[in-house]
């Protein structure tokens, strides 16, 4: 079975975590919890975006499996210095995740995430998706921000809840909910 970079994972320095998930046939990431919350992307060369919150951001970019191995090739954000840089992700094993970033092709480095919750199945709103959850799941709904969380669906043999696919949330709360809907990922993946 091929490893799977869906999921939260935390950075290695331990100020945030990043949700991957698979968008109309790519892998995203975007920032779902933030140590300090309310940032900014002030180092963003755009003044427009300097002002967007950190919070829902998209890190990871676009990143397409590379045949043949368990490996996505697209653009990583870095929020530090507001620059993208071509990026690889890896799995390795179920529970780490290795992100590498060049510049200029030559001046790489990386770092290693590690899973801080499960793979997330393939988001309803993205026209490739094949997963759904299973009754009895333990994914938990919530609404994007300024939307209300819709009621979890039932099944009629069972009776028990059941969550739409991609959605996901932690006992504090999610306010990222589905990043495949959010608007920074959706204007590129679909």
């Amino acid at each position: 079975m091929a490893a799977d970079p869906t999921g939260d994972w935390m950075v290695a320095d331990k100020v945030a975590t990043i949700r991957v998930a698979q968008c109309n046939g790519a892998m995203w990431g975007v920032v779902a919890w933030e140590k300090t919350p309310g940032g900014r992307d002030l180092n963003n060369p755009d003044v427009a975006n300097q002002s967007r919150p950190t919070l829902g951001m998209p890190i990871l970019i676009d990143m397409k499996k590379k045949p043949g191995i368990d490996q996505w090739e697209g653009q990583v954000y870095n929020a530090k210095d507001g620059k993208s840089y071509q990026s690889t992700i890896k799995p390795v094993g179920a529970d780490q995740l290795e992100i590498q970033g060049c510049v200029l092709g030559f001046l790489c480095g990386g770092e290693t995430w590690t899973r801080v919750g499960p793979p997330i199945p393939s988001s309803p709103a993205n026209s490739m998706a094949k997963a759904s959850p299973k009754a009895g799941s333990s994914i938990k709904t919530t609404g994007l921000p300024g939307q209300p969380a819709p009621a979890p669906a039932t099944t009629e043999s069972t009776g028990q809840k059941t969550a739409p696919a991609g959605r996901k949330s932690t006992a504090s709360g999610d306010v990222v909910g589905d990043i495949c809907l959010l608007p920074d990922v959706a204007r590129f993946s679909h």
